[in-house]
C-alpha cells in the first residue's frame, strides 16, 4: 500500500522557503508546513514580522531562518536564492507567497504600477524557481508552490496589472510542471478566494463589499486563514506525488459559480 497515511503528509526533515512568509497567507502556509516537520527560510521585506514569524517556527520545535528582501528588486534575485539556500539548506518545497496589488483603474495604471507589479508577482518567483530546481532535481524531489488568485482565470475592478500577473502564475506552475516533474519535482498553484491579508485590506475594510463577496461563494463566507492549510500541506508533501502543473481554487466554490 505504499507509505503509512501519517507519513504521505510528513514533511519531517524538510525545508522549505517561503516567499512573503512573514504575514497573510504565506505566515499560514510556512507554520503549516513546520507543524508537518518541515524547518523554515522566510523571506520577506519586514524585518519585525520575520522575526516574529521566525519566533513562532521555532516555538513548534523546528529551526528558522529569515532574509529580508524586496521581490521588486529582481537585479538582487540571484543573491536572494543564494542566501535562503545557504540558510537551513537547498529547500525541498518553495512557496511563493509574496504579492503585491496595486489597485488604480486600468487607464490610470502607470508603466511603473505594472512592472513593479509583475516583477513581484510573476518574475521573482520565475527566478527564484529557476535558481533552486537545480537541486531539486538532482535529489529528484522537489515542491514547488505558487499563489495565484481569482484573477489567474476572470477579471475583477481596478486589478488589471495583478490580474495579468496571477494569470501568468498558473501558466508558470504548467510549464514548470513539463521541465521538471519527471525528475520528481511538482509545481502547483493554489489560488485562494477572498481572505483577511494585508492585500486583501480595501476589500475588509467595505463590510458591505465583504460581505457581497461572501454572498458570491456557495459555502456563504469568506475565506479563514486556517482554510488554506490543508491545500497546502496536500501540494507539499508526497501526498500530492502525482499532481502537478495544477490550479486549485481554496474559495468556497467562488469560481464555480
Amino acid at each position: 500500500m505504499g507509505l503509512p497515511l501519517a507519513g504521505l503528509f510528513s514533511l519531517e526533515g524538510r525545508v522549505a522557503v517561503v516567499t512573503g512568509g512573514s504575514s497573510g497567507l504565506g505566515r499560514t502556509i510556512a507554520l503549516t508546513l513546520a507543524e508537518a516537520g518541515a524547518h523554515i527560510t522566510l523571506v520577506a521585506r519586514d524585518r519585525a514580522r520575520l522575526e516574529e514569524a521566525a519566533a513562532a517556527v521555532e516555538a513548534l520545535g523546528r529551526r528558522a531562518a529569515w532574509l529580508e528582501a524586496d521581490m521588486a528588486d529582481t537585479t538582487r534575485l540571484p543573491e536572494v536564492a543564494r542566501q535562503a539556500a545557504a540558510a537551513l539548506g537547498a529547500p525541498d518545497i518553495v512557496v511563493h507567497a509574496a504579492g503585491i496589488n496595486r489597485r488604480p483603474p486600468l487607464d490610470a495604471l502607470t508603466p511603473e504600477d505594472w512592472d513593479v507589479t509583475l516583477a513581484v508577482n510573476l518574475t521573482a518567483p520565475h527566478r527564484l524557481s529557476q535558481a533552486f530546481a537545480p537541486a531539486m532535481v538532482a535529489r529528484g524531489w522537489g515542491r514547488f508552490i505558487h499563489l495565484a488568485s481569482l484573477q489567474s482565470v476572470r477579471a475583477l475592478g481596478n486589478s488589471g496589472a495583478y490580474g495579468v500577473s496571477k494569470a501568468g502564475i498558473a501558466q508558470l506552475a504548467r510549464v514548470q510542471a513539463e521541465a521538471w516533474s519527471r525528475h520528481g519535482v511538482n509545481s502547483n498553484a493554489i489560488a485562494p478566494g477572498f481572505f483577511p491579508t494585508p492585500l486583501t485590506r480595501a476589500v475588509f475594510d467595505d463590510p458591505a463589499r465583504a460581505a457581497a463577496l461572501a454572498a458570491r461563494t456557495m459555502i456563504g463566507r469568506n475565506g479563514a486563514l486556517e482554510d488554506i492549510r490543508g491545500a497546502a500541506l496536500f501540494l507539499a508533501s508526497r501526498a500530492s506525488d502525482y499532481v502537478t502543473g495544477q490550479l486549485l481554487f481554496v474559495d468556497g466554490g467562488f469560481s464555480a459559480g
